[in-house]
């Protein structure tokens, strides 16, 4: 189980990584991706760098939930957004289902984590 959440939680880390870079230096992606769902692109930047900060810190063992909860909070907003945005559209299960491997990975290295949320007795 310790190695199935280190991959799962490393493969989250690089695609955040990835995408957070992307806004910092400002890739044609990222700033029409963020146009295209009714934001300045002067704020893709600062996007990226919190994105980034969140990522650091779900990498960080020591505060790895803390970081889950932050980037849980981040791809939450995305949702709402998507579904705002595109009533209609399954585009908003893609911040969901990364939620869910987040802490899917996390579950799977964290003793403790399981103490707390048991899957069953």
């Amino acid at each position: 189980m310790l190695w199935t959440g280190r991959i799962i939680s490393g493969l989250c880390i690089i695609f955040l990584l990835i995408d957070a870079i992307m806004k910092v230096v400002r890739a044609t992606p990222s700033v029409e991706g963020t146009a295209s769902l009714g934001f300045s692109d002067s704020l893709v930047r600062p996007l990226g760098v919190v994105v980034l900060i969140f990522t650091i810190l779900y990498a960080v063992p020591r505060t790895a939930v803390f970081g889950a909860l932050l980037l849980t909070a981040h791809l939450g907003g995305a949702t709402a957004i998507f579904i705002n945005k595109y009533h209609g559209q399954w585009s908003f299960l893609f911040p969901l289902t990364f939620c869910v491997l987040l802490w899917a990975g996390l579950f799977l290295q964290d003793s403790k984590l399981r103490e707390i949320v048991p899957l069953r007795k």
